[in-house]
């Protein structure tokens, strides 16, 4: 938790935590507005789509663009208006005073402090586990949640990719150009990806290419960090999620050999970091923000705490969405940084008008 009477290393109007396209795209409103935004970069700079090699659907670019071009282009403009990141990962975020005298106390891992005046919280969110026995020992040995990063460690292996939406999909139709054949696991019968990708993989199962393992789960995954991944205990029931009926007798389990394992089963939101505020969630730890229509959307239950992108938007989880409530957020915070310029004039001049009466 922040020591409020630790000397903070600098003061800002604006703090932005998380560097992906949501932080940036703040970054770029902020600064426009004159908000001198600092933004940390967090443990993972640049966010997802620097894991991504082509993004089809940013609007702008028909041919496609690069996550990585595109994080560094939005970077490069938020700086040019004024913006500074900074390396840092953001340990706690506190509040001291109330109304016009309202500050953010930032902590970082490393204890440094900074202040400010408005605080938005772009941190977007992290792969999901399985837990699952064999999962610590193996991630980063033949179990990964990146397949852009680690895929091509793979060539002329079996792939087995877990999941069953567009994440899922992405990383099944991208892995084919490394390993000999892409079994992609689903728990249920249905997927729940865009129509668009579900045809891409089934023109890859048609070509044999992609495999389909449904109805089944993966128990425990089966290797060394030595000579890395080499099979995965799955379990399979006709009616789907095996897993809750384990003693079921149609419930059927067997180990399916394979050189390395990917998991695409969503995110978590990466809000731990404000846990000492008073924000509202929900059950999955997404920020609850006022949403609605009109300003203020970004706004959460904490005065001067906006949220924005993958941390709050459970939903569509798209780069363009994320984008846009970044400069949500950027135009709400503005807002609350006029009135608050407002408020603390009102009060200065309140003292100064006790100080002249008593003189």
């Amino acid at each position: 938790m922040t020591d409020d009477s630790q000397a903070p290393v600098e003061h800002r109007r604006l703090i932005i935590a998380g560097t992906g396209i949501s932080g940036l795209s703040a970054a770029i409103y902020a600064a426009r507005s004159n908000n001198d935004p600092l933004v940390f970069e967090g443990d993972e700079p640049g966010g997802q789509l620097t894991l991504t090699t082509d993004v089809e659907n940013y609007p702008g670019f028909p041919d496609g663009i690069s996550g990585p071009e595109l994080i560094n282009n939005m970077k490069q403009q938020a700086k040019k208006f004024g913006a500074e990141t900074k390396n840092g990962i953001i340990e706690s975020v506190t509040v001291s005073g109330d109304g016009a005298d309202r500050t953010f106390h930032v902590e970082l891992k490393n204890g440094d402090v900074y202040t400010a005046d408005a605080f938005i919280t772009a941190s977007g969110a992290s792969a999901r586990t399985l837990d699952i026995p064999g999962q610590e020992e193996m991630m980063g040995y033949g179990l990964s949640t990146c397949a852009t990063c680690d895929g091509a460690f793979f060539r002329d292996e079996k792939i087995m990719v877990i999941g069953g939406g567009d994440a899922a999909m992405e990383e099944a139709n991208f892995l084919t150009k490394f390993a000999s054949t892409v079994y992609l696991v689903h728990r249920r019968e249905e997927f729940r990806a865009e129509d668009v990708w579900i045809d891409r993989t089934m023109e890859k199962v048609a070509a044999g290419e992609i495999e389909l393992l449904l109805n089944t789960e993966a128990t425990a995954l089966h290797g060394s960090r030595e000579d890395g991944m080499k099979s995965v205990t799955l379990v399979r029931h006709p009616d789907g999620h095996p897993t809750a009926k384990i003693d079921d007798p149609e419930t059927e389990e067997f180990e399916f050999d394979v050189g390395a394992v990917f998991y695409a089963i969503g995110h978590t939101p990466n809000t731990d970091y404000l846990s000492d505020l008073p924000v509202e969630t929900d059950e999955d730890g997404y920020l609850i923000t006022e949403g609605g229509r009109g300003a203020g959307q970004t706004k959460t239950g904490v005065p001067g705490l906006f949220g924005a992108g993958d941390v709050v938007d459970f939903y569509y989880q798209q780069a363009v969405t994320a984008a846009g409530m970044g400069s949500e957020a950027a135009i709400d915070a503005d807002e609350y940084l006029e009135a608050l310029e407002r408020e603390r004039a009102k009060a200065e001049a309140g003292e100064t008008a006790v100080a002249q009466s008593d003189d």
